[in-house]
C-alpha cells in the first residue's frame, strides 16, 4: 500500500509538474553590481511573483570563460549574493532563499552561438528559480484586534495599536484597495477623539541588520516611514488634526516573529490622553 502510495506521487510529480517562475539577471564584464536596466527588469519578475505563496527561491550566479577557476568562482558568488540582496530589499522573506551560491563559468559550447562576445554576455548572468507551494497553503487564521472600537474605549499613554486590518503592497507605502474601508473608520473614530495624541509607526520586513527597505516608487531606502507618512497623510485629509500625530519608520527593529507578511504593518502609539471623567 505504502509502495502504492508513493508511485502515485513520483507519477503524479512527473506528469503534471510544479510550476516555477525563472529569471535571468545580466552583468558586465566582472561586475557584480546589477546595471539599471537589468534591475528595472528584475522589479518586474518581482512584481510577477510577489503574490506567490513561495515555497523556495534558488539564486545561480556565473561568469564567462576568462578568468581564473578561483576568479570566477568568487565573481559568480558575489553576482548571486547581490541578487539576493536586492530580494530581501524588496521584503521577500530570507528564510525561504534555500539556495545562493556561485558556479564558476560556463563553458562556450553550451550555447548555441557563433558570435563568442555575445556567447559570453549571455554567461554573464545570475539564474533564478522561484518555486511557489501548488497548491498554496491555506492562509493561517489570526484573530486580530479591532482597533476602532479600542480607540472608541479608554486609552493610555504607552498603549501600542496595531493596525493588522492595513495591507500594503509589496514594496510601496500604499494600501491595497481592499484595507482603504478599514482606515477610513478608523479615520471618522480618531476625528471625535479630540482628547488623544499619537505617533504613527511604520514597520518592514526580510530587510537584513534592522535596516529600512526601498520604497519602489521613489527608489528610496525609507519605505517604512513612507508607510507611516501615508497613514498620516490620509488622516490630516479626513479632518484629524497634524498636532495631534507625528509619524515615524521604525525599519525592521521590532520584527514579530513567524510569517513576515505580518511585519509589513503600521502601529499607533498613544503618547498622551486626557484623564476620562468620573
Amino acid at each position: 500500500m505504502k509502495f502504492s502510495l508513493l508511485f502515485f506521487i513520483l507519477l503524479t510529480q512527473f506528469l503534471f509538474p510544479q510550476e516555477k517562475y525563472t529569471h535571468e539577471v545580466y552583468f558586465e564584464t566582472d561586475q557584480h553590481e546589477v546595471s539599471s536596466t537589468e534591475y528595472n527588469r528584475l522589479m518586474q519578475f518581482l512584481s510577477k511573483i510577489e503574490g506567490l505563496d513561495i515555497e523556495r527561491i534558488s539564486i545561480y550566479g556565473f561568469t564567462d570563460d576568462r578568468g581564473s577557476d578561483s576568479y570566477n568562482l568568487n565573481l559568480s558568488k558575489r553576482r548571486a549574493e547581490s541578487i539576493k540582496t536586492i530580494f530581501s530589499n524588496n521584503e521577500f522573506d530570507e528564510s525561504v532563499i534555500t539556495n545562493v551560491d556561485g558556479k564558476g563559468e560556463i563553458l562556450l559550447k553550451l550555447v548555441k552561438e557563433n558570435d563568442i562576445q555575445k556567447i559570453r554576455g549571455l554567461n554573464r548572468k545570475v539564474e533564478i528559480i522561484v518555486q511557489p507551494y501548488d497548491p498554496p497553503r491555506e492562509e493561517p487564521v489570526v484573530e486580530k484586534m479591532d482597533v476602532k472600537e479600542i480607540l472608541k474605549g479608554p486609552v493610555k499613554a504607552g498603549d501600542k495599536l496595531r493596525l493588522e486590518n492595513l495591507l500594503f503592497k509589496t514594496g510601496y507605502a500604499y494600501l491595497m484597495p481592499e484595507s482603504v474601508k478599514t482606515l477610513e473608520e478608523i479615520a471618522k473614530v480618531l476625528v471625535e477623539r479630540k482628547d488623544i495624541y499619537f505617533t504613527i509607526q511604520g514597520h518592514v520586513c526580510c530587510t537584513q541588520f534592522a535596516r529600512d527597505a526601498i520604497d519602489r516608487r521613489t527608489k528610496k531606502r525609507n519605505l517604512s516611514e513612507a508607510r507611516a507618512k501615508y497613514i498620516y497623510d490620509y488622516l490630516a485629509r479626513k479632518g484629524v488634526e497634524k498636532s495631534r500625530m507625528k509619524y515615524m519608520g521604525m525599519r525592521r527593529k521590532f520584527p514579530l516573529g513567524g510569517d513576515p507578511r505580518f511585519d509589513r504593518r503600521v502601529e499607533i502609539l498613544i503618547t498622551y490622553a486626557e484623564d476620562p471623567i468620573d
